[in-house]
């Protein structure tokens, strides 16, 4: 009986705690459950390939010197946004997209020579997520701005969120110095652009009405 007493008072082992809190961390990242924590933690520390130190000084330095542009919300460092600066793009376009990596599979496929304007996510009710924590605002002054009549490109997903997104940019950019298009055919129903391929994208630039 003292055995089985002296059993039942000991303590779970479980991870250090600088374990415990790495895998913590991990977690919070999107798509990671607690054992897939638990495999990439182990895995960092315990890998001959593993690098945890250069994983992290280059989250310490993406972290210090990316953050996002005033004018588009696209990636920027201290050296300026890669799309405002390029003054070979036509500032006469501008796509719309609800985050900033969006912008990437476009100009993969090498669809699109314009200007960008990433909202920060898309309208939903549900999230609480209202037009006033989107960037419409910058996305209302670039149009009045311009010395020309502007075309936005609505590229934001075709969800049910994404089609409210759409259509609250259309009423609010209605009468302003500007044409509004949606990106059309190739894009699939309740998908985002990560998932599309180039071919897609490509043919949905070519078909937008």
């Amino acid at each position: 009986m003292a055995c089985v007493a002296e059993a039942c008072a000991m303590a779970r082992v479980d991870y250090p705690e600088p374990v415990g809190h790495l895998v913590a961390e991990l977690k919070r990242l999107p798509g990671i459950g607690p054992r897939s924590a638990e495999r990439i933690a182990i895995w960092l520390l315990q890998s001959q390939r593993a690098e945890p130190l250069s994983l992290a000084e280059a989250l310490q330095k993406a972290a210090s010197e990316v953050g996002s542009c005033p004018v588009c919300g696209f990636f920027a460092t201290r050296e300026g946004c890669p799309v405002c600066d390029d003054t070979r793009r036509d500032r006469t376009r501008i796509c719309v997209v609800e985050q900033p990596a969006e912008v990437l599979p476009i100009e993969r496929a090498g669809a699109f020579k314009g200007l960008y304007h990433c909202l920060g996510g898309k309208l939903s009710p549900l999230d609480n997520v209202t037009p006033e924590d989107l960037l419409i605002g910058g996305l209302l002054r670039r149009v009045a701005e311009s010395d020309e009549q502007v075309e936005v490109i609505l590229a934001v997903g075709a969800d049910v969120e994404g089609e409210a997104t759409a259509g609250y940019l259309r009423e609010v950019l209605a009468g302003k110095n500007c044409s509004v298009t949606r990106l059309a055919q190739g894009l699939p129903a309740g998908g985002g652009l990560e998932f599309a391929d180039e071919l897609t994208l490509m043919r949905a630039f070519e078909g937008r009405k």
